[in-house]
Parts: structure tokens; sequence; C-alpha cells
């Protein structure tokens, strides 16, 4: 069922993003024949007295056609209310209107969560957690006696704070502290325990102990049923995964060797939304949010097969006077949306192969 609610939330924000070019079109009397979730064979479908809707056997995207791209139809080509014959500010509506749609749709699921379950927000509390030890039985921090679940409270005397940077101060006084005995105040359940622990060298000649660290502390939750903080807190909660999602490509295409690896396909994202489904069900409207302003700012780079890459044209359009030739537009579209499909089922491929049960049953296999 996890998994049903992280692909119904991808369907629904295809859903939205894919009304919202139609909605844009309808709005200007612009003509639309077809209005489809998903790829593949139908489903279902059903024929307005205009336009065919219709759902596919793959809730991975969705479309809006439009008769300008129909050979079949029976719609004069001169007829002011085709796509292609409107103005360039028209046909900007339309194309945008699918990324205003999602970001829209995002800041009203933020203010949701805020009004119905509150927003998360963590509460630090002193020292760091060890959720789970790494490495084999002579890593440091085994031979201490260091168990999962402990929380380092102090290094050598001093406090780690109760703040972000706990770990961060942690993980420096071991990197710089190789072969070097450290002491470490460690609670254990309601036990506090003083450990020597020896950071062994690693390959890059910093300390290492072979354990996983956690910020030490609980989420805590506020709620409001004042209308007007919900839509603040919401505007708040929007900004700040705004700014971090704009950080994150930044530093995608800045350090794109280093980052690469952590770009999620869709089937990556549906088992983290499954994730979330099973141990927080409420979180799924941030995790909706999140996902739905990524797939706005994907879908306005300026990259071919995308929205963005559309409004590129219509930019040239509006400098040259006219718009580039149809066969120069529909090749660059062409070899985007072939890159985009490649790049797509590469992700689906990798993220499939590092799902937990996957690698069990290759380790089972390779035995």
């Amino acid at each position: 069922m996890s998994v049903l609610a992280a692909i119904a939330v991808l369907a629904v924000l295809v859903i939205v993003h894919e009304a919202g070019h139609f909605l844009a079109a309808r709005w200007q009397n612009i003509h639309v024949n077809r209005f489809s979730i998903g790829f593949g064979p139908i489903l279902w479908k059903y024929q307005g007295p205009e336009t065919e809707y219709a759902l596919r056997g793959i809730p991975l995207g969705g479309y809006v056609g439009f008769p300008d791209e129909d050979p079949q139809s029976t719609i004069p080509p001169d007829d002011p209310n085709l796509l292609r014959n409107r103005p360039v500010l028209d046909r900007a509506i339309v194309i945008s209107a699918g990324v205003i749609a999602n970001l829209i749709f995002a800041y009203f699921l933020l203010v949701t969560q805020v009004g119905l379950v509150g927003i998360p927000n963590f509460s630090y509390e002193a020292g760091v957690r060890v959720p789970g030890i790494v490495g084999d039985a002579n890593s440091a921090a085994t031979l201490a006696g260091i168990k999962a679940n402990d929380i380092i409270l102090a290094v050598d005397g001093k406090t780690i704070p109760a703040s972000a940077d706990g770990i961060k101060s942690l993980i420096t006084a071991i990197q710089e502290n190789p072969d070097k005995v450290l002491e470490m105040e460690i609670l254990r359940a309601d036990e506090k325990l003083q450990l020597n622990v020896t950071p062994t060298v690693g390959s890059d000649g910093k300390g290492r102990i072979g354990v996983q660290l956690t910020s030490n502390g609980k989420v805590v939750r506020r709620r409001t049923t004042n209308i007007l903080e919900a839509f603040s807190g919401g505007a708040k909660e929007f900004e700040r995964i705004i700014i971090l999602t704009a950080q994150g490509f930044y530093q995608l295409i800045t350090n794109f060797g280093q980052t690469a690896d952590k770009i999620a396909g869709p089937v990556a994202i549906v088992a983290l939304g499954a994730d979330i489904a099973r141990s927080d069900a409420s979180s799924l409207f941030q995790f909706a949010a999140l996902i739905s302003i990524n797939l706005a700012i994907i879908n306005i780079l300026p990259l071919p097969a995308l929205d963005g890459g559309q409004l590129a044209f219509l930019l040239i359009e509006s400098i040259l006077g006219k718009p580039l030739p149809t066969h120069v537009q529909e090749n660059v579209m062409q070899t985007g949306l072939m890159l985009l499909l490649g790049l797509g089922v590469f992700l689906i491929i990798r993220d499939t192969v590092n799902l937990e049960w996957v690698q069990s049953l290759l380790t089972i296999i390779n035995k």
C-alpha cells in the first residue's frame, strides 16, 4: 500500500502539471484534442466534444496534445484558435502553465501540512547518535565497544553541542586524530560510559572509526488552527524548499562529477515515498510539495523536450521576428527526447538494482 501511495503522489503531480497546460489553453479558447495521463497502452479513455481524455498504462508522465501536431485533424490550418497561430505571449502562457501549476499546488500542499499536521522541525539534543556500526569486527568503534544506538556526548572532555554542527564537530575530531586515543563519553540507555577509541588511518590519511552518525534529538511538529498562520507558515516552508532545491541544482551543475550519483529516478522517488508512507504518512504532503517543486524547476530548464526548451524557441522567435524552421525544432526536440528517455531508462535500471530487496537477491544468487 505504501508503494501505491507513493505512485499515487507522482500521478497526482503529473495530472496537476498537465492540467495547467490544458486549462491555460482552454482559458484562451485554444484547441486541445488530447489530455493523457501516462504513456503506453490505453487503459481507459473518454471522448469529449473536442478532447480525448485517456489514462495509460505507464503512470510516469503525461501530455496535452494539440491538433496542430495531428495530421488527421479536420481543423483548418489557418484557424486562429490553433496553438501555432496564436501570438508568442499566448503560447508562452500555455507552455509555462504546467510549471506554474506545480508551484501553486506545492504551496497549497504546504499550507495544508501546516494547518493539519504541522511542519516537522528537528529539536536538537546534546550529542550525536550512532544508528549503526559499519566495517568489520576490527573497526575502531567495534574494538572500543561502541554499539548501535549509543549516543556520543563528548570527546576528550569537550561536550558535543545540541545543534546541527554536532556531527561536524565529532567528525572533525575523529578525522584530525588518526592513531590517537580519543576518550569518548557514551550514553547507552540510561548509563554513561567512558570508552577509549583510536581512529584508524583511512586511504585519505584521515581518521575513521567505522560508524554511522546522525543528529541526536527528536522531530517536533507545530500545527496551527489559524488560517492566516497556515498561509504564512506554508509560504516560509515553500521559500525554504525553493532555496534548498535551487542550491541543489547549482551544486549539481558546478560539481557534476561528485553529485551526479545523487540524481534520483522515478524508482528511487517511489521507494523514498513508500518509506515515508510507512513511517509517517502525514509527511507525504511535504514529500509531494518537494517533488512538485523539483518537477517545476526541471521542466523550466532550457533543455530540448522540456517546457523550458519550448520557451527558448519562443524567445528566439520573438527576437528574430519569425520561428525557426519546423524541421530544426523537430530535430532538436526529438534528439532531446531520446536523451531524456535514455537517462530515464538508465536511472530506472540503476535505482532498481540499488533497491534493498534486489541487492539481497543478488547476494543470494552470487553465493
